[in-house]
């Protein structure tokens, strides 16, 4: 180690070129070099197609999902609102947005690592002469102190560096990922919600027609026209639809408490689905599947998982920076003297020089077993970043079958409940005239409320399914995540 105290003097023309001279040494080392491997995306773990099922309706979309804004992929009014809502207040969603400032903040405190800190230092010291004559010797000093500044050579700070800025862009694109799972959460409970309030209002309807049914026949029954199996039937299927009913309320309130989690307020009124005023149809735009290719650029979940295993891989040159030396230098410039009231006289001034190089020699292996824990810090984040990959592929799989076959659901469904709808009419016509018997009427009437059911929870999995593959291709982020998103910090 080298510390050298110089008293000012009159500086001679080779002196007065050594701060240059000194400043672009430091300047040449602090380019140094990187230890960090070459960075390569690893290849797509999953097939180069969808698979195929069934015949997939066509789409004339021409918008990626991605690239489509959530205010046009939702064609009602109040949904729109309530995501606007939700976007506002929703506790995961702030969560997620002050992670990015945090995480910020952890990048701009290695970023500081590779320039000097410079402080103002002042010192005082009184202690008795080494001379022993009794007296007391005084010492004070008053500068700049840089205080032990590694000259990053080997690049191990900037390393750490650019995993920092790997770290935060993760979490930008974290911060979309929660954002579109948000959208696409709010969008598909508010659709269960509108499907409970139409099951609710069958429900109801279901009970008015069954309670008639049976005040008719006790009627019969007390004036022994019927008898008392076609009045147990009437009951039980009256109790049958009052249990329903009970159930219906019950997943309607727990729509509404999600919504309010969701939402992170409690949801107004006029936001919530009117079943007498929808007429039970939300309109939401189509939207192409791309290729699986696609998923790499378009999905922030993958991004976010590339993100990490670039910091993963910058990790690995900070380890492989730690077998070299490591060289420091502190330094000092300011005044020094024996009496407080010459600190700042004519010939007090000088500056100080400690460059310091460590090198490794023995550590019992801690070099080598933190270049092996970065090494495996790696493989496991292209782990992650490969599973993150064939998890979305199978979304979108998913998401493409029941596009794929759905419809056609819908459809033979929605034909069963207009057959079923007629045979309920012809048994009560054939009962009231006497040539059917009412086991007839109430097996019809069964199915036809069966049928109904079905049909509209077949219609809620077609409309989900259609928000799971717009969140599944990437959908609902871009817009809104660019101008709430703090700018990434400059390298």
């Amino acid at each position: 180690m080298l510390n050298i105290f110089m008293p000012r003097r009159a500086a001679g023309p080779s002196e007065a070129r050594l701060p240059a001279a000194t400043a672009l040494a430091a300047v040449a080392l602090l380019a140094g070099c990187s230890m960090i491997p070459t960075y390569e995306r690893p290849e797509a773990p999953v097939a180069a197609q969808w698979p195929a099922v069934g015949a997939a309706p066509g789409t004339t979309a021409t918008t990626a999902a991605a690239d489509l804004p959530w205010q046009d992929f939702v064609g009602d009014a109040r949904l729109r609102e309530l995501v606007e809502l939700a976007l506002q207040n929703n506790r995961d969603l702030r969560v997620a947005v002050l992670s990015i400032e945090q995480s910020r903040a952890q990048y701009q405190i290695r970023r500081a690592d590779q320039v000097p800190t410079i402080n103002a230092a002042a010192t005082g010291n009184r202690q008795p002469a080494a001379d022993g004559s009794g007296g007391i010797s005084s010492a004070y000093t008053a500068g700049l102190a840089m205080a032990s500044w590694e000259i990053d050579f080997f690049g191990r700070v900037a390393s750490l560096k650019e995993a920092a800025l790997a770290q935060f862009l993760a979490t930008q694109e974290a911060r979309s990922a929660v954002q579109t799972s948000l959208i696409a959460s709010v969008v598909s409970t508010w659709l269960s919600l509108q499907t409970n309030e139409e099951l609710l209002s069958l429900t109801q309807r279901t009970m008015v027609t069954r309670d008639d049914s049976l005040r008719l026949n006790r009627l019969r029954f007390d004036q022994g026209v019927t008898s008392a199996l076609d009045l147990r039937q009437a009951e039980s299927l009256t109790a049958a639809a009052r249990s329903t009913l009970a159930q219906q309320q019950r997943l309607r309130a727990l729509d509404v408490n999600a919504l309010t989690l969701l939402v992170g307020q409690p949801v107004p009124e006029r936001l919530l689905p009117n079943v007498q005023a929808d007429g039970g149809a939300v309109a939401l735009r189509d939207v192409p599947e791309g290729m699986p290719s696609d998923l790499l650029e378009r999905r922030p979940d993958i991004r976010q998982a590339e993100q990490q295993l670039i910091a993963a891989n910058a990790n690995i040159g900070a380890a492989r920076a730690a077998f070299f030396p490591r060289i420091a230098l502190t330094a000092s410039a300011g005044t020094a003297s024996n009496a407080l009231s010459g600190l700042f006289k004519s010939g007090s001034w000088g500056w100080t020089l400690a460059p310091q190089a460590v090198l490794p020699i023995f550590d019992a292996g801690r070099n080598q077993a933190g270049l092996d824990s970065a090494r495996a810090g790696r493989e496991i984040a292209v782990a992650q970043y490969d599973k993150a990959i064939q998890s979305a592929f199978r979304e979108v799989a998913d998401a493409l079958a029941g596009r794929a076959t759905l419809g056609e659901q819908v459809l033979a469904q929605q034909a069963q409940a207009t057959a079923e709808a007629d045979r309920f009419r012809l048994a009560d016509l054939r009962y009231r005239n006497g040539v059917a018997s009412y086991l007839d009427v109430l097996d019809a009437q069964r199915a036809l409320f069966a049928t109904q059911q079905a049909l509209a929870q077949s219609q809620l999995a077609q409309r989900q399914n259609q928000v799971a593959l717009y969140k599944a291709l990437g959908g609902g982020w871009r817009d809104a995540a660019a101008s709430a998103i703090p700018a990434a910090p400059q390298n």
